[in-house]
């Protein structure tokens, strides 16, 4: 893409005056970024795919347990028993320096090839920069990239590095970066000393340096609330910012911040004061955290339940005209004891106490179905549905829709007194 804004043809002619990966580098990005194989044959011979030499190993275990090294080239391998003979492997390069102010990442295209008994052969190629002004803006010089909506890695080797647009596929992360780095004066300013606290130097660098509220978190030591607002967009620091500064002035280092962001909604939720060290400052944060969640969820059943028997009541008088001829009737076989269930509320009740949807699936509302209760000593039992139509039982569930050892014997007393039913169908 053509250059088009002043920092765009800045950047670009800059881009050209960048030094080529030096020989030191390039052997560094080898030797680090991939795995290097030692192949293990069935008969015990341990070929570097480093240099090609052959030794006799020591033993399967012991090979692939330890590893070795290569007495030949010095290379640290990892064993593996195989008769695979080729081995490839592709990886990121990164460098960090700096050019005229800017702050500049440099990604290499790393390749390797392993076969059994030859030379290691490598590759690397430069395929994208990622420039950073000193206000955290940024520009990317990449190659062209080959149209795929799942691989980013296909890289059109021979077209040249121009500007292109800043997309998430230029957000690479490398498996290595070279240790020799230079930061732009105002990086350092920010608080920045070498450390990138698990995040890519990418998203590091930006935020420090347009957004104060990061400098602040790195300069305080709150490295994971850093990483965690960086990784977590969604979340408004600004949101947490107050309860961040007390945490901070009272000493208090944030170990996990996912928790503790939870921890302070939570607070909020309960009307608790967000200022209040007492409470921002938990001793045993995951003990607290626990605590309120534990207690949010017991309020949000109580609302739950209320709900529903806010829904239960609109709904009585239509029930009281479906079924209210049938309330009354209960029999039992002097152990069982079997009613019909003659409110809303009550086949809240049962839902609840049973864990079954005969309230959930609005049975009371079924014109053809008559829904009993049967208990023991006032333990309910079993839910049994009998259909008006046939005056079959066509179900009778107990908890969690599973049957009890008294099943057989609740169908059978609903079955000898079905008279009863029937008599105040014809009434």
């Amino acid at each position: 893409m053509k250059p088009k804004t002043k920092i765009q043809k800045e950047v670009f002619a800059l881009s050209k005056r960048l030094p080529e990966i030096t020989e030191i580098q390039t052997k560094y990005a080898f030797r680090h970024c991939f795995e290097h194989v030692g192949r293990r044959s069935a008969k015990g011979i341990v070929t570097c795919t480093e240099c090609g030499h052959q030794w006799q190993g020591n033993g399967a275990l012991a090979d692939t347990l330890c590893g070795c090294t290569c007495p030949h080239c010095g290379m640290e391998l990892k064993v593996h028993t195989t008769r695979k003979r080729v081995f490839k492997e592709i990886e990121y390069f990164s460098m960090i320096t700096t050019c005229k102010g800017y702050q500049v990442i440099r990604f290499f295209f790393a390749k390797a090839y392993y076969k059994v008994g030859q030379p290691a052969e490598y590759t690397i190629d430069e395929v994208a920069q990622r420039w950073i002004a000193p206000n955290g803006k940024f520009e990317t010089i990449a190659r062209l990239r080959g149209i795929a909506f799942i691989y980013y890695d296909l890289w059109q080797e021979g077209s040249s590095m121009e500007i292109r647009r800043n997309h998430r596929v230029y957000d690479i992360t490398p498996a290595c970066t070279y240790p020799r780095i230079r930061v732009i004066p105002e990086l350092k300013r920010n608080g920045f000393k070498g450390e990138f606290h698990n995040l890519q130097p990418f998203e590091l660098f930006c935020e420090l340096l347009k957004n104060n509220q990061a400098e602040t978190l790195i300069k305080t030591g709150q490295y994971s609330l850093l990483s965690y607002f960086i990784h977590h967009s969604s979340k408004s620091i600004s949101t947490y910012w107050n309860a961040i500064r007390i945490a901070t002035r009272n000493g208090y280092m944030v170990g996990d911040a996912g928790i503790w962001c939870d921890y302070i909604d939570l607070l909020r939720y309960f009307g608790k004061d967000t200022n209040s060290p007492k409470y921002i400052c938990p001793a045993d944060l995951k003990a607290e955290h626990d605590r309120l969640v534990r207690k949010k969820t017991e309020r949000m059943e109580r609302e739950r339940i209320e709900k529903q028997k806010h829904k239960a009541l609109e709904n009585e008088q239509r029930f009281q005209e479906l079924k209210g001829k049938f309330f009354g009737i209960a029999f039992t076989d002097g152990t069982i004891q079997v009613r019909v269930l003659e409110s809303v509320l009550d086949f809240l009740e049962e839902g609840t106490a049973m864990h079954h949807c005969v309230y959930s699936n609005e049975y009371y509302l079924k014109p053809d179905s008559l829904i009993l209760s049967a208990c023991i000593d006032g333990k309910r039992v079993e839910t049994i549905e009998v259909s008006l139509k046939t005056l079959k039982v066509l179900q009778s569930r107990g908890v969690c829709n599973k049957n009890t050892e008294y099943h057989d014997r609740i169908i059978e007393l609903v079955n000898k007194n079905k008279r009863l039913i029937r008599k105040r169908m014809a009434a």
